[in-house]
């Protein structure tokens, strides 16, 4: 998997980028609220339902990417600068973000919670470390 968003053909403009962005990290928003909420018992742990969202997860973990693409920094957006001048780091956290998430789908197929537990966990510690370094 690459994460070249200058060989990206599909935005006509940063606006396009940002608000392509932002959807794709609101529905993994979803997905992670939902699985946590099971993990932490607000809800009740559904293992199909566990299932679907970490599946979802995975799918979605792939496609943020290939939106920030050059000029993309401007505009109603929450991305720092750093994310262009630190493209390796950032283009390293994306890619492990998106593993950690595959991780997820496949232990969440076992059904058992002591498995998926510490899987989720790295996931959403991909995704605060991310938000560390390259969201304002």
């Amino acid at each position: 998997m690459t994460f070249n968003a200058n060989a990206n053909t599909l935005f006509e403009s940063s606006e396009d980028a940002i608000e392509y962005r932002k959807a794709a990290f609101q529905l993994i928003r979803y997905q992670i609220g939902d699985m946590g909420d099971m993990l932490k018992g607000k809800i009740p742990f559904d293992a199909k339902r566990f299932e679907k969202r970490a599946n979802s997860a995975a799918q979605l973990s792939t496609m943020p990417w290939e939106a920030f693409i050059a000029g993309s920094d401007k505009g109603d957006t929450d991305a720092l600068p750093a994310i262009w001048s630190d493209k390796e780091t950032f283009d390293k956290k994306a890619k492990m973000f998106a593993q950690y998430a595959q991780e997820l789908a496949v232990a969440a197929r076992s059904g058992d919670k002591a498995v998926i537990g510490p899987a989720f966990k790295n996931w959403a510690k991909g995704c605060k470390d991310c938000h560390k370094s390259f969201k304002d």
